[in-house]
């Protein structure tokens, strides 16, 4: 299996198959991808690059790291799992959502609890 790398600072111009060139000449890139926000389409400046081996990866990082592309300098490191993101993000986010709602009930109820002790 590939090592996967987070590419970020990329121009919003980057599309898949030019991210899966720019990393070509390291190895071979078993998938590029480029992360769009979802309402908008619009690329978010960053996305993730399978090479097929850790030797290619690490050669990746060491010549993309900090280069400059389309006057920015990217970021390349190795991904983190991708399992440990939905769990707290989402989680939090719609934990937050909820707390917030039910943050303003409970301060407003806990206010008046307060009033009649």
């Amino acid at each position: 299996m590939g090592k996967k790398l987070y590419v970020g600072n990329l121009s919003y111009e980057v599309d898949s198959s030019a991210l899966e060139q720019l990393f070509a000449e390291h190895g071979t890139v078993q998938s590029a991808q480029i992360i769009s926000d979802r309402d908008t389409g619009r690329s978010k400046g960053f996305g993730f690059v399978e090479m097929s081996s850790d030797a290619e990866a690490q050669a990746a990082i060491s010549a993309k790291n900090g280069q400059d592309h389309g006057g920015r300098a990217l970021t390349v490191n190795e991904a983190k799992p991708r399992e440990e993101r939905p769990r707290s993000g989402g989680g939090g986010g719609s934990g937050g959502r909820d707390s917030y709602s039910g943050g303003g009930r409970s301060s407003s109820g806990g206010a008046s609890g307060r009033s009649r002790n």
